[in-house]
C-alpha cells in the first residue's frame, strides 16, 4: 500500500442504460434495460429506476420483464458507448500519464503521477487534496459526458480504491484514509475481494467464513490448503489490505483476437464456418506479426437475442498456425444451437507464448498469405432492433420504439432535443433507413 492515497478508480454509472437516457429524452427518468429482447436474451445494464424493481445485470430478460414490464428495453449500441467511453479516457488522460482502463466505463488512474502544477488541486495528496479533486472530475465526467455521471473511490491501492468506488453510487464520491483500509473491509462480505466467486465464498462458508473480519483469522498456509497456493497467498493478502499492484498504463496483450458484427443476423452454417476461417487467418497473421503465438482458442457467439456465448479448446503447445485455428474455431461452433440467428462472430487465442513448437502429427499449414474474401449476402427484410437509430427522410434522426408484423414503430428525437413524436412505417419504407454515426472517410 502507499502511504497517501493516491490511487483513483472511477466507474461510470448504469453505463449502457445511462447514455440510452441521455441521447433518447423520452426514457430520462424512467427504467431502462440494455441487453437481449428476445425470450433468451440476458441484461447487460439496468438503471437505477429499473433496479427498484430488482433488476440486475445477468439476469435474464424474462424475469427482468416480470419484475419491470413497464420497462424500456433495449438493444445495445456500442458506438455511441465507445465514443462516451473515449471522452471520458480523455478526460482522465488528462490527468495523468498512468491510466489504467479496466472495461469501457471504467479505469484506475494514478494520481501521484499527475501534473501538480496542472491540476492544483491535487496539492500534496492530503484526503482534503484528493476529495477536493475527486468532486472536481465528477462535475467534469458530466460536462464532458453531456450528462453521465460516475462513482469514484480514492484510496492507498486499487483493491481498495475499486471496493471504495461502490460504497455511495450513483455519483458517489468516497476517500479512505491511509489507515483506514483494515477497518473499512472487515465488516464486508468476503465476495468483496476480487476471485472469492460462488464456488470460493462456499468452500469459505463450510469453514465459518463470510466477513473479511473472519477471512482475517485464517492462516496463510490455512487459505493455501483450502483454496490452493495462487487464491490462498491472494486472499490472505488482500484480506489485510495489501495490495502493491501498480496502476500500468500499458498492459501486456493476454490475447489476440477478431471479431465481426453483422447488420442481418447470420443464419447460413456455411457462411459462419467461412467467416471463422476467414478471422482465424487474420488472427495468426497478427500473431506472426507479433512474434506470438497461443494455445487456447476461444469463439465468441452473440446470438440474435443479445446473448454471447463464449466457447474455448486448448492445445497442448502453443500455434500461430491459421489452419489448426480455424479448425478448433470452426468445431467450436459446431456444438452451438445458431438456428435463431448470429449478429456477431469472433476468434481469439490467449494463453501467449513467444515460441512455437511444430506439429509433427498435425495436418500441414495452409498458406494464407491472402485471405479469401467472403461476402455476406443482405437479406432482404431489414431488422429494426428497439432502440436502434434510424432516420427519416422527412422527420430526421429517431430511434426505434418496437416493430413487428410489417410495422415498425420510432420515436422522433435525439440528445438536444426535447422528448419527440410517435411514428409508425412500413418495415420496408424507402424513407426509413438505420442511422450510423460519420466516419473519418466520410469527410
Amino acid at each position: 500500500m502507499r502511504a497517501v492515497a493516491s490511487v483513483l478508480h472511477l466507474d461510470l454509472d448504469a453505463f449502457f442504460a445511462a447514455v440510452e437516457q441521455r441521447d433518447k429524452p423520452s426514457l430520462r427518468g424512467k427504467p431502462v434495460v440494455v441487453g437481449g429482447v428476445g425470450g433468451r436474451g440476458v441484461v447487460a445494464t439496468a438503471s437505477y429506476e429499473a433496479r427498484q424493481f430488482g433488476v440486475r445485470s445477468a439476469m435474464t430478460t424474462r424475469e427482468a420483464r416480470s419484475r419491470c414490464p413497464h420497462a424500456a428495453f433495449l438493444t445495445g449500441r456500442f458506438h455511441a458507448y465507445r465514443e462516451t467511453s473515449e471522452q471520458v479516457m480523455g478526460l482522465l488522460r488528462s490527468v495523468s500519464p498512468l491510466i489504467e482502463p479496466l472495461s469501457l466505463d471504467e479505469a484506475f488512474v494514478d494520481l501521484a503521477a499527475a501534473d501538480r502544477e496542472a491540476h492544483p488541486l491535487l496539492g500534496d495528496l492530503t484526503v482534503a487534496d484528493v476529495t477536493a479533486f475527486g468532486t472536481h472530475l465528477r462535475e467534469r465526467v458530466v460536462e464532458v459526458t453531456g450528462g453521465l455521471t460516475a462513482s469514484v473511490g480514492i484510496a492507498t491501492s486499487k483493491f481498495v480504491a475499486k471496493v471504495a468506488s461502490d460504497l455511495r453510487k450513483p455519483d458517489g464520491l468516497v476517500v479512505v484514509p491511509p489507515g483506514s483500509e483494515r477497518d473499512l473491509l472487515r465488516p464486508m462480505s468476503a465476495s468483496v475481494i476480487p476471485g472469492v466467486g460462488p464456488a470460493t465464498a462456499e468452500r469459505l462458508r463450510r469453514v465459518g467464513v463470510h466477513t473479511v473480519e473472519e477471512l482475517e483469522t485464517l492462516s496463510e498456509d490455512e487459505l493455501v490448503r483450502l483454496l490452493g497456493k495462487a487464491s490462498g497467498h491472494w486472499l490472505h493478502a488482500l484480506a489485510r489490505a495489501q495490495d502493491d499492484r501498480p496502476v500500468v498504463a500499458e498492459r501486456e496483450a493476454k490475447s489476440v483476437s477478431v471479431e465481426g458484427t453483422y447488420d442481418h443476423d447470420l443464419t447460413d452454417r456455411d457462411l459462419m464456418e467461412r467467416l471463422l476461417t476467414r478471422q482465424a487467418g487474420d488472427v495468426a497473421q497478427r500473431l506472426r506479426r507479433s512474434g506470438l503465438s497461443g494455445r487456447t482458442v476461444t469463439i465468441k457467439v452473440r446470438l440474435h437475442d443479445f446473448t454471447t456465448l463464449n466457447r474455448s479448446t486448448t492445445l497442448s503447445s502453443p500455434t500461430d498456425a491459421a489452419a489448426t485455428i480455424a479448425r478448433l474455431a470452426r468445431a467450436l461452433l459446431a456444438d452451438l444451437d445458431t438456428s435463431g440467428g448470429v449478429r456477431l462472430l469472433g476468434v481469439g487465442v490467449s494463453g501467449l507464448a513467444d515460441w512455437v513448437q511444430e506439429d509433427l502429427f498435425g495436418e500441414p499449414e495452409e498458406e494464407q498469405d491472402e485471405l479469401p474474401e467472403v461476402e455476406v449476402p443482405h437479406h432482404s427484410r431489414r431488422s429494426w432492433s428497439p432502440g436502434m437509430d434510424v432516420v427519416h427522410v422527412e422527420m430526421g434522426r429517431g430511434w426505434v420504439w418496437g416493430s413487428g408484423r410489417g410495422v415498425v414503430t420510432v420515436r422522433f428525437e435525439t440528445a438536444q432535443t426535447p422528448a419527440g413524436p410517435v411514428r409508425s412505417y412500413a418495415e420496408d419504407d424507402p424513407q426509413l433507413s438505420p442511422w450510423r454515426p460519420p466516419t473519418p472517410d466520410d469527410e
